[in-house]
Parts: structure tokens; sequence; C-alpha cells
């Protein structure tokens, strides 16, 4: 009985998330807009910063509160959870043809920062400066981005969207200022309750991370894929998916070890199993997407068998 608050706290934090994460994207979307970017850099850097902002605070609260276990494990998790389950479903219900010259490059990003970060986490640690490496390929990844924008619309600047008056201003800088503060509560509320959770059930705070934390801070880039297939556009998700993955891995972790005294310990759980679950489950979704130039079901649902097998691993052997 005991635990019913803090259960009840923790979907609390999570609520908070997924709310504040929706007002920022609007907010953050319509800044974009008025400002005159691409809707391609929109979609692709806007979005895709704004529905990791869960990832990224409760991977700094939890490395500031010296829980190292869930700042890696939320983010490996969170990248395993959406591209083995996330865009697993997104290739079972609306596999689509792909762009090689669109996807070519992001998708080895994604891979090359995955095994990079696996690479420098190998002592045990993943010190600061080494880990300045993934910003690099951060730094790519937007480049890349703001060159595939241009050439988009021929190099000549979007036309800014005028606003219709006060309210409108008024209206978004408050879902702005809300969708921050949502997104810093609830990732508060999850990390103090998930740790509590953990401590009660003996469970390791690195499975805390990398399921439930994992799980729910996915949550804003599962809200987008099931739009995207609502409205049949499978390579939209495909394309939020890889953009989050890839900051997840160059951004987040590089700053929770830069919070943590230049150094973030990674478990022993996360070198044998997350990273190299991680690592397998992209390859799957990307290598094949590459050389026959669609997505397809068999994917998806071998990306989904495999993350029920993971997740019978980690509670067979890892509780």
């Amino acid at each position: 009985m005991e635990l019913i608050p803090v259960f009840l706290l923790f979907v609390l934090g999570l609520v908070f998330i997924i709310k504040g994460g929706d007002f920022f994207v609007d907010a953050a979307s319509w800044i974009a807009e008025i400002s005159g970017l691409p809707s391609f850099v929109i979609g692709a850097t806007v979005v895709s910063i704004a529905t990791t902002l869960p990832e990224l605070l409760v991977s700094l609260v939890s490395a500031l509160n010296g829980q190292t276990g869930m700042a890696v494990g939320n983010v490996v998790g969170s990248v395993t959870a959406n591209t083995a389950l996330i865009l697993a479903l997104s290739f079972v219900f609306s596999p689509c043809p792909v762009k090689r010259s669109e996807f070519t490059l992001k998708s080895v990003l994604m891979l090359s920062a995955t095994v990079l970060l696996f690479v420098l986490s190998l002592s045990g640690e993943l010190k600061v400066l080494p880990a300045m490496l993934l910003f690099v390929v951060l730094a790519v990844f937007v480049w890349e981005n703001i060159s595939s924008a241009k050439k988009e619309k021929g190099g000549a600047p979007q036309e800014k969207r005028r606003v219709s008056g006060k309210k409108e201003i008024a209206v978004n800088l408050l879902k702005f200022v809300l969708g921050a503060a949502g997104i810093i509560l609830g990732a508060e509320l999850l990390v103090d309750n998930g740790t509590i959770i953990a401590e009660k059930m003996n469970v390791p705070e690195t499975i805390v991370g990398v399921v439930m934390l994992g799980l729910g801070t996915s949550l804003p880039e599962l809200v987008t894929a099931i739009t995207a297939l609502a409205k049949k556009k499978g390579s939209l998700s495909l394309g939020n998916i890889i953009g989050a993955n890839i900051i997840d891995m160059t951004l987040i972790l590089p700053l929770c070890s830069a919070v943590s005294m230049g150094s973030l310990a990674v478990s022993r759980q996360a070198l044998v199993l997350d990273f190299p679950v991680c690592i397998a489950a992209i390859f799957v979704a990307v290598v094949p997407t590459l050389i026959f130039g669609k997505t397809q079901r068999w994917q998806g649902i071998a990306l989904i068998a495999f993350y029920l097998v993971y997740l019978i691993t980690l509670a067979i052997f890892f509780i």
C-alpha cells in the first residue's frame, strides 16, 4: 500500500512530461514558423529536439543526483524503445518507400553515434573529453539538415507566417513556458519516485532507467508516430525517430558526463546487454531499409519480437 502514492506520483510525472512536451512542441513549431525557417528544418530539428526534452531533463536530473545508472539507462532505453517498438509499429502498419538521398547520411550518423558511444563507454565510464567527439556527429547532423533544406527550397528563404494578433503570441508563449515547466517537474517526479520504486522493490536503478524511464520518456515519439500513421505518413515517423535518436546519443550523455564531475559511470548491464541490443535494433531498422529503398513489415515484426526477448532477458538475468 505504501507504494501506491509513489506509483501515482510516477504516473503524474509521465503525464506532466507528455502534456508539457505537447505544449512545447506546438510552441516551438509556431516560433519556428513565424521566424521563416523552412518546414523541413522545423520537422527534423525543432520537433526532434522538443521530443527529446523528456530524456534530456530526466537524464540530467538523474546525473545531478548521482544516479548515473538511471541517466545512462534512460537514454539507451529510450533509443531502443524508439527503434524496436515505436519505429517497429510504423514499419508494421505503414511500410513506405524512402529516399536514399534523404535518409542515408542520417541513418549512418545514428548507427555511428550509437557505436561510438558504446566504444567510448567500454572502460566502464564515459569521460567528458572523449564524449566531445559525439558533438561532431551532432554538428554533422545539424549541417546536413540545413543543407538539405536549402537544396529543397533552392536557397530561397521561406515566407514567414503572419501572426494574427497579440492573443496568438500570448497563447504560444504561455504554452512554451508551461511546456518547459511541465517537462522539468515531470522529470523530477519520474526520477525521485522511480528511485523509491527501485529501492522498495529491490530493482536495480539501471532496470528502472532502461525500461520504465526509457519507455516513459519515449511517449512523445510514440504520439508523433501514431499521428504519422493515422495520416499515412510513415516516412515522417522514420525521420523523427532518427533525429530524436541522434540527439539522444550525441547531446544528452555528453552533457550528463559534464555535470557528473567529468565522468559518467556505465554499468556492466549497459555494456553487455543494453548497448548491443540497441545497436542491433538500429542495424535491423536501417540496413535493410537502405538496401531495398523501403521499410518492410517483417522488419517491424522482427524488431518487436527482439524487444520482447530483450525485456524477458532483463527480467530473468538482471533483476
